[in-house]
Formats: C-alpha cells, sequence, structure tokens
C-alpha cells in the first residue's frame, strides 16, 4: 500500500513538474489571447518562435494591435524584423499613427528607418506634429563691418521618404547660419538688417536648405538681433598698427645701413690717415720732403690743435658745447 501510495505520488510529481515546463515552453496565454483578438495563430507557430529564439510576446501583442488597427501586417514580417535587430513594437506603433493620420507608410519602408537607427514612432509624430529647432547665435559682418548676433527657430516637419540616408537636424542648422552669414554679409549696412529682420528669412528660405535632409523646412523665423562688435574698426586698427610696424621696421634698417656707411667711410679715414706718416716717410728717403718742411708742418698741426683747444675753452666758459663733444 505505502509502495502504490509512493508511485502515485511520483508519478503526480513528474506529471506537474511537465505541465510546468510545457506551459513555460508553450504559451498558451498567449495563443488564447490571440484567438480572443481573432489573430489566426498556431500553437505550433509559437513553439515554433522559441525554437527560433524569438519571444512571443514581442510578435503576437504588436501583431494584436495591427490587426484591431485594420493593418495589414503578418507574422512573418514581425518576426523577420525581430531577428534582424528591429523594434517591432515602435514600427507597430508607427504604423498605426500613420494609418490614423492618412500618411502613406508601409511596413517594409518604416522596418528600414527602424534598422537605420533612426526613431520611426517619433518621425511619423514629426510628421502630424512639426519640430521646431533653435539655431545658435550666428555671428555675421555686415559690409560697413557691423557684427550682428542673429538666433533664428526653424520649424521642421519629418519627411518620411528621405528619413533613410537623409542628413540630420545638425546639417539644417549648419545650412541655416550660413544662409544668415550669407544674406547679413551682403547687406550694405547692419541698420538695414536691424530695419527689416524677415529678408533674412526669406533669402534663406528661398535657398533650399532642405535638399537631401531628413526634413522639409516649413518656415524659418528670426528670433533675435543683437548688434555686436565694430569689427571693421577693430581690423583697420589692426592694419594701422601693422603699417606702423612695418614703417618702424624700415626706418630702423634705413638708420642701421647709415650708420654702417658711417662706420665704413671712418674706417676709410683712419685708413687713409694711416697711410700718411708712410708717404712722408717715403718722401723723406726720395728726397722730394725736406726736414725743414716736416718741421714746419709739425709746427702747423701743433699750432691748429693749441688753436681748437683754445676755442674749446672759450665755448665751454660761454656755455656752448663742442658739436666734435656731441659727436
Amino acid at each position: 500500500m505505502d509502495t502504490r501510495v509512493l508511485s502515485i505520488l511520483i508519478i503526480g510529481i513528474i506529471v506537474v513538474v511537465f505541465l510546468i515546463l510545457f506551459f513555460s515552453f508553450v504559451p498558451i496565454g498567449l495563443w488564447i489571447s490571440a484567438a480572443a483578438a481573432d489573430v489566426k495563430v498556431s500553437i505550433f507557430n509559437l513553439i515554433g518562435m522559441r525554437l527560433r529564439r524569438v519571444v512571443p510576446s514581442r510578435i503576437i501583442i504588436p501583431l494584436i494591435k495591427s490587426t484591431k488597427a485594420g493593418m495589414n501586417v503578418n507574422v512573418n514580417q514581425l518576426e523577420a524584423h525581430y531577428l534582424a535587430g528591429g523594434n517591432v513594437d515602435k514600427v507597430v506603433d508607427a504604423l498605426i499613427g500613420a494609418h490614423r493620420a492618412n500618411i502613406e507608410l508601409l511596413f517594409e519602408k518604416a522596418a528600414a528607418i527602424d534598422l537605420a537607427g533612426r526613431d520611426v514612432l517619433e518621425a511619423v509624430k514629426m510628421s502630424v506634429n512639426p519640430k521646431v529647432i533653435e539655431t545658435p547665435n550666428v555671428s555675421a559682418v555686415s559690409k560697413d563691418g557691423i557684427e550682428l548676433l542673429v538666433k533664428a527657430r526653424v520649424t521642421v516637419r519629418a519627411n518620411l521618404e528621405r528619413l533613410v540616408g537623409g542628413a540630420g537636424e545638425a546639417t539644417v542648422l549648419a545650412r541655416v547660419g550660413e544662409g544668415i552669414v550669407t544674406t547679413v554679409g551682403s547687406s550694405e549696412s547692419h541698420k538695414e538688417v536691424l530695419e527689416n529682420p524677415d529678408k533674412i528669412s526669406k533669402v534663406v528660405l528661398s535657398k533650399g536648405l532642405d535638399a537631401g535632409t531628413a526634413f522639409e523646412i516649413l518656415s524659418i523665423d528670426i528670433a533675435d538681433v543683437d548688434v555686436g562688435r565694430n569689427i571693421g574698426a577693430q581690423l583697420q586698427t589692426l592694419q594701422a598698427e601693422a603699417d606702423k610696424n612695418i614703417a618702424q621696421a624700415k626706418a630702423e634698417e634705413r638708420r642701421a645701413m647709415a650708420v654702417a656707411q658711417e662706420q665704413e667711410m671712418r674706417a676709410a679715414v683712419v685708413q687713409a690717415e694711416a697711410e700718411v706718416p708712410r708717404a712722408m716717410a717715403q718722401a723723406l728717403r726720395e728726397g722730394k720732403l725736406g726736414i725743414m718742411d716736416y718741421y714746419d708742418m709739425q709746427n702747423i698741426v701743433a699750432d691748429t690743435k693749441m688753436r681748437n683747444s683754445i676755442s674749446a675753452t672759450g665755448k665751454k666758459g660761454m656755455g656752448i658745447k663742442n658739436i666734435d663733444e656731441d659727436k
């Protein structure tokens, strides 16, 4: 009797464990939910998902949502997108949102956008409700040299056709900034821009800045225009300073050349004076200069030195500097 009870108990435990494993592997709850929502999914298909390492709830729940929304999406499409690493739930939500807003969006396009790394649901929302992008302060200089700091608000709408491979928000902001710089730079005066800021919007908007981007620019509105530095005056000041430095450098070069030339001339004079005693000695040896002539010349030199000394002493007493002393 005890043996039979033990056998029944063991069999019961085995059955319970088997049922637990069966119901944990086979998603009966999802199959019942799908059947209640009139979604045709067989139990073997759910088991196949388990074998293919696909979480059945990630497929069945979005499939139920799409079926209730009237979308023509099948299990194979959702499972293939899941295996490719996509977000099935977001793709289905995006399809439902586009369907409700009368925006044509096929499953293949939505899946491609999702696999490209973009938020397809956010893109659909932006198609329905345009987004406002605010640029940072853009520095631009008009022809009169005055800097203007311009801030613009760009209203964009997602272009689902160009969302795959199209440029992002950074490209749109860069192009708008370039258009602002070009428009302000072509203005004769900064006052002209301050009087008609809408001129920037019209010119920039007419350039077709949304070409090749994932957005469609609806409007460009100038939010703020501030007057900055006088760039023209600063550039003129820097140019004048540079011209002054160049002129000083050239003047210093000319002075150095004059000093060098003067030194060369003095050296030539010293060299010539050094040749005088040699020439006199040669003249004495050759008899061209007599000894009395030499003494007379020495007397003249001594008399000249004495006169110069007396003259210098007299000038000092009268408060007059000698020119040779200054030199």
